[in-house]
């Protein structure tokens, strides 16, 4: 059975960043530039293992050998509303990926995922697929979002998350082992209404600027 991966990227200036964002001083506007710098960090983890191959180019002195990404393109799922605060640096790390979008809400009695749009690119057998959601709290959003990404023909997924509790990377690591986990920062826990302790309250409301 494959194990589990959770990479935390403890880099000083992730880390100093993770301060700016849970800061409730953070204005809407900063707190949008952080999330999407953040998303931009933790993508260039992700695809750290994407295969290269040897081409010629030519400098404006001679002609040299250097190496360009091959195999597998790239694929972008940010779960709505909130993982669209991160697409923008996962783009600009990875221009030609293809995007989809995954729509869903938490009920507040259950606490479990209710989906209301999907609209994922095709070709995802083909494509690394890189679900991106701030905080990977119950781990329900993130579960349902890579089978769905599996269900549709997905065979190498990832989940870039901001913040995360202990429960949504076990929740994640208990229903997709394969699915590597890549973070800023792991909280201690969540609290009865399923927010993450001391995480930095509700991540869509704070890049919206919306209550």
């Amino acid at each position: 059975m494959q194990q589990p991966v959770l990479q935390i990227c403890d880099h000083p200036l992730v880390q100093h960043k993770v301060a700016l964002l849970r800061d409730a001083s953070t204005s809407t506007r900063d707190f949008r530039a952080l999330s999407s710098e953040l998303a931009g960090v933790l993508a260039y983890e992700a695809t750290r293992d994407l295969e290269l191959e040897d081409v010629t180019v030519t400098t404006p002195i001679k002609d040299t050998i250097g190496r360009k990404v091959t195999g597998k393109k790239v694929g972008v799922v940010p779960i709505l509303r909130a993982g669209v605060g991160m697409l923008d640096g996962v783009l600009a790390m990875i221009p030609v990926a293809r995007v989809g979008f995954l729509g869903m809400y938490r009920d507040e009695d259950t606490l479990q995922p209710v989906s209301y749009y999907e609209k994922l690119p095709k070709d995802l057998g083909d494509r690394l697929m890189l679900i991106i959601d701030p905080m990977l709290a119950t781990g329900g959003s993130a579960s349902y979002a890579a089978q769905v990404c599996k269900d549709r023909g997905a065979h190498t997924v990832k989940l870039l998350s901001l913040i995360a509790a202990p429960e949504g990377v076990e929740r994640m690591h208990s229903d997709h082992p394969d699915v590597a986990i890549h973070i800023a920062a792991l909280d201690e826990c969540l609290n009865e209404k399923g927010f993450i302790v001391p995480g930095l309250g509700d991540a869509g409301d704070r890049l919206w600027g919306t209550r």
